[in-house]
């Protein structure tokens, strides 16, 4: 690990960013350009004292983890991503699989979405970035470890997570789920991603086996979803599925047409569901 390279890399990287560039509000007295610590740090779900140390070449060597996050708060291209892995003394992603490494311009476009909930997915399931608006409507999933942010597991395995969606529309989120993984995992059969995640839900839920034997494939695609949130009540959105071919990632947008009582609900929930919001420590 360099760490005086490392530390040198990433404030250059948080230099040439501006607020603007990663959904930010600019504020006021700004002395130098770029982010600050606290912001980057925010970004990334770590503490601003790890961040801290990491730029003054005495912090800890960074998990793989970590590295992902950071190279997401820093809008990273693949080549700088690969560069701050070997910095750190890890190998770079492999990229002939589903990356966890959002694209820099797909980022900008999340950050752009101020007023709709948005979140950046992976084919098999796993959310790799929300905005503020989508942690709002469905909690801050990046802040949970790894295994809990693919919503196809959580769905089958956590109860809990069926908590988001009215009982009646239980079994239509499940058959998508699945049939929507098989189509991936035939898709990339040297993958071990998708065929791990279809062992580990053939063994654990009946109902993912069961719905598994219908052979049903389909795609995300445009839909209309219910979403019971605790403190605005139930939103009817419409969901829009954009596809980033390159690394097998997609931009899922809900939004509610204007009029509408779901379009009030969301207002409201810009108001009243990001009260209790703070960044998570490492």
């Amino acid at each position: 690990m360099n760490r005086a390279e490392l530390a040198d890399f990433l404030r250059r990287g948080r230099a040439r960013l501006a607020p603007s560039d990663v959904g930010l509000t600019p504020g006021s007295r700004r002395r130098t350009p770029g982010l600050r610590r606290e912001e980057v740090a925010q970004l990334a779900g770590m503490s601003v004292d790890y961040y801290t140390r990491m730029e003054q070449s005495r912090g800890p060597r960074p998990s793989r983890q970590m590295l992902t996050a950071l190279s997401r708060a820093l809008r990273l291209s693949d080549v700088e991503q690969d560069h701050l892995f070997h910095l750190a003394g890890e190998e770079p992603p492999r990229r002939e699989t589903a990356s966890s490494h959002v694209r820099p311009g797909l980022l900008l476009i999340l950050d752009r979405l101020h007023d709709t909930p948005a979140q950046v997915v992976n084919d098999c399931g796993e959310v790799l970035a929300q905005n503020t608006m989508a942690k709002a409507l469905v909690g801050d999933v990046m802040s949970r470890p790894r295994r809990e942010r693919n919503f196809t597991r959580r769905f089958f395995l956590d109860p809990t997570a069926r908590t988001l969606f009215p009982q009646e529309d239980h079994a239509g989120h499940a058959r998508t789920h699945v049939a929507t993984l098989r189509a991936v995992a035939a898709a990339r059969p040297d993958d071990p991603e998708p065929a791990a995640l279809v062992a580990e839900l053939l063994a654990s839920s009946e109902e993912f086996a069961r719905l598994w034997d219908e052979h049903e494939v389909s795609q995300r695609n445009r839909a209309t979803k219910r979403f019971i949130h605790p403190l605005v009540g139930l939103l009817e959105l419409d969901c829009e599925v954009m596809i980033s071919h390159s690394h097998h990632h997609l931009l899922v947008v809900h939004s509610a047409r204007p009029g509408t009582e779901a379009y009030e609900r969301l207002q409201l929930l810009r108001v009243v569901g990001l009260q209790d919001m703070t960044p998570t420590k490492p």
